[in-house]
């Protein structure tokens, strides 16, 4: 199962990481995965990284604004969801 975790405002390739405003909670250790906006898959990956404000962090609240380290390639709009399994 996916949660919509929200879009990417911004992707930075030389981190590389990927700004979104959580429409969920997230934490360390989920499982996400970046789509295309027509629903096609980027990549999947586990959260490793998090930052506020260039602040390390554990978890976040629905409603932050946080970077996430990714592994792979995204754009701006991209969807982002949190996979529960």
């Amino acid at each position: 199962m996916e949660i919509f975790l929200g879009k990417i405002k911004n992707f930075y390739a030389h981190i590389p990481a990927i700004i979104v405003e959580l429409e969920e909670n997230l934490k360390i250790g989920d499982k996400i995965v970046v789509k295309k906006k027509n629903g096609e898959e980027r990549f999947k990956q586990v959260v490793e990284s998090m930052e506020i404000e260039r602040k390390k962090i554990q978890e976040a609240k629905a409603g932050s604004e946080v970077a996430i380290l990714v592994i792979g390639k995204a754009k701006k709009d991209d969807l982002v969801y949190k996979i529960i399994e």
